[in-house]
């Protein structure tokens, strides 16, 4: 028998386009292996999580750049499909923040938890986070918000390079910009250029102390904030290895007990007052030791299904029990257990785990969305593969610059990178 309440549906909802985001896939099947009817408002096309055999029905997902009214629309008519109270999940900082602002529009045809409506919103605003990090005293990077181009010139005098570059807001970033939530900054010039996107990019740009990345110094902590505000499942992992390399997404991690993350986790919740999963970044300093948090996610993480306990228990099943009036079992963390994203690190996918271990996409009892990513993933390496072949070839070959004659010339630098 199933310890979540079966009879209350869930509505995971994205409105990021991104079709390998395995966390959608790992929330669809913690759910229905217990049960849940399972209903997804995200982009279908092209995504292996429509394949998955959990998946009760897919819903058109609001269009990227939506507004809120919009947002508050397709949950409305998808509400009227599934036909009774759901629990809602945001998978992505966009739909975390859009639920948050209309949580009370949404009752009752929604469970959702008891956060303050901005809450989300501003843990997800790189500006607002940095305030609020103080405000608990959890370490946070130095962080400086430029104002005019004189400004970011002073900050990077500050701060040294090279430093970080973020859009406050990274969620406003419009695709197909060629700009990135967040930039290693290597000079003056490459920061003044970055500030004056500014309006292009949606929000402020801020300018970060860089931490550098290595062994042992990359964390993270999954949790989900009761009712009473109390931190229950999840757990502290360590990244070991992340794409792009040294800053980017977990592709392995590992369940790793750290008492000095757990407790900065602790303290900021109950600060903040928050409710709900959430999804927290450190790093810790290599020169003092202390451990910085770099983002709030107001969601689950996508690597989240690592902190599944010995009773089975996650950060998405955490919700639907706690808003359905369950009470939540205790189990034991499963210390050393691993989670590898097959299509970032392949190799770890094949290697021994003794600890266990959870594959982003592949599973034993429901296979076709691992063989549906390895489809899809491969024509996008060759897609991007011909694109960086078609680049080369359009770019003008280097002019040479004859030498003066000589009985035996030797290659010049240019001759040499054109061989």
């Amino acid at each position: 028998m199933s310890l979540l309440d079966t009879r209350v549906p869930a509505v995971l909802l994205r409105i990021d386009r991104n079709p390998f985001h395995h966390g959608t896939l790992g929330a669809v099947r913690s759910l229905g292996r217990a049960g849940v009817e399972v209903h997804v408002v995200a982009d279908a096309a092209g995504s292996p999580v429509h394949r998955s055999r959990y998946v009760r029905e897919m819903h058109p997902p609001p269009l990227p750049g939506a507004s809120p009214d919009e947002i508050l629309g397709v949950l409305r008519r998808v509400a009227d499909r599934v036909a009774r109270p759901a629990v809602l999940v945001p998978m992505d900082d966009a739909s975390a923040i859009a639920v948050g602002r209309m949580r009370d529009d949404l009752a009752p045809s929604y469970l959702l938890p008891t956060s303050p409506c901005t809450l989300p919103e501003r843990v997800a605003d790189k500006a607002e986070l940095a305030a609020l990090c103080a405000s608990a005293g959890v370490p946070h990077p130095l962080t400086l918000v430029p104002d005019s181009p004189a400004r970011v010139a002073d900050a990077a005098r500050q701060l040294g390079l090279p430093l970080v570059g973020k859009w406050s807001r990274p969620w406003l970033v419009p695709a197909g910009s060629g700009l990135r939530s967040t930039v290693l900054v290597r000079s003056v010039q490459q920061a003044r250029e970055l500030y004056l996107r500014t309006d292009e990019a949606g929000s402020r740009l801020l300018l970060q102390a860089y931490l550098p990345p290595g062994p042992d110094r990359d964390w993270f902590f999954h949790g989900y904030a009761d009712h009473s505000g109390t931190v229950r499942a999840g757990g502290q992992g360590r990244k070991q290895l992340a794409r792009p390399r040294g800053a980017g997404s977990t592709a392995v991690g590992c369940w790793t007990p750290n008492a000095q993350v757990h407790a900065l986790a602790e303290r900021l919740i109950g600060v903040l007052g928050y409710r709900g999963i959430f999804d927290l970044d450190f790093r810790r300093c290599g020169t003092t030791g202390r451990y910085h948090l770099l983002d709030f996610n107001p969601r689950p993480g996508a690597q989240f299904r690592l902190f599944a306990n010995s009773a089975g228990l996650d950060v998405v099943r955490a919700l639907h029990l706690d808003l359905t009036g369950r009470p939540l079992p205790d189990g034991v963390p499963v210390v050393g257990r691993a989670f590898v994203v097959e299509n970032y690190a392949p190799l770890a996918a094949l290697r021994a785990a003794p600890g266990g271990r959870e594959l982003a996409w592949y599973a034993r009892d429901d296979r076709v969305p691992g063989w549906a990513m390895w489809a899809l993933w491969c024509r996008h390496v060759s897609r991007r593969l011909r694109e960086r072949l078609g680049a080369t070839a359009t770019a003008p070959a280097p002019r040479l610059i004859p030498r003066a004659a000589s009985a035996s010339p030797s290659l010049t630098d240019n001759e040499k990178a054109s061989m």
